[in-house]
C-alpha cells in the first residue's frame, strides 16, 4: 500500500516531527490541529468557539490540499483541556459538519502544547 504525505502551506507548518497528514490507500489521516494562524504561527485566543472555527479551518486546508472537504471525514478526536468548554465547543464544531456528522471520541485532558485549551485530529476517506 502506498503512503503519502500530504502538506498544506494554507495550514500551520509541523514544528516538529510529523506530517500534517498522511494518505494510505483511501484514507488520510490528519494530525492533531490546535489554534494557529497559519499565518503567523501564533495560537488564536479567544472564545472556544473562535479557536474551534480556526482549527476547523486548519483541518479543512489539509484536507483540500489531498482533494477532500469537511464531508469525506469520518472519525474525529477531540482534546479538551476542561469539559465545561464541551457545550460552546459541541455548537461551534457542529457548524462545520452539517452534513452527517463524523463520528467523535470527546477527552479531557490535563495539557496541550502551547497550553491551549482545545485541539483536534480527523481520519478521512478518499
Amino acid at each position: 500500500m502506498t503512503r503519502s504525505v500530504i502538506l498544506s502551506a494554507a495550514a500551520p507548518q509541523p514544528v516538529s516531527a510529523y506530517s500534517q497528514a498522511i494518505q494510505s490507500g483511501s484514507l488520510l489521516f490528519l494530525a492533531g490541529q490546535i489554534p494557529l494562524d497559519p499565518a503567523t504561527g501564533k495560537v488564536v485566543s479567544g472564545t472556544i468557539a473562535e479557536e474551534t472555527d480556526r482549527i476547523i479551518d486548519n483541518l479543512r486546508a489539509v484536507l483540500s490540499a489531498a482533494g477532500a472537504t469537511l464531508d469525506n471525514v469520518v472519525k474525529t478526536t477531540v482534546y479538551l483541556t476542561n469539559m465545561a468548554d464541551f457545550a460552546a465547543f459541541n455548537q461551534a464544531y457542529a457548524r462545520h459538519f452539517t452534513k452527517e456528522p463524523p463520528a467523535r471520541t470527546t477527552v479531557a485532558v490535563a495539557a496541550l502544547p502551547l497550553g491551549v485549551r482545545l485541539e483536534v485530529e480527523a481520519i478521512a476517506a478518499l
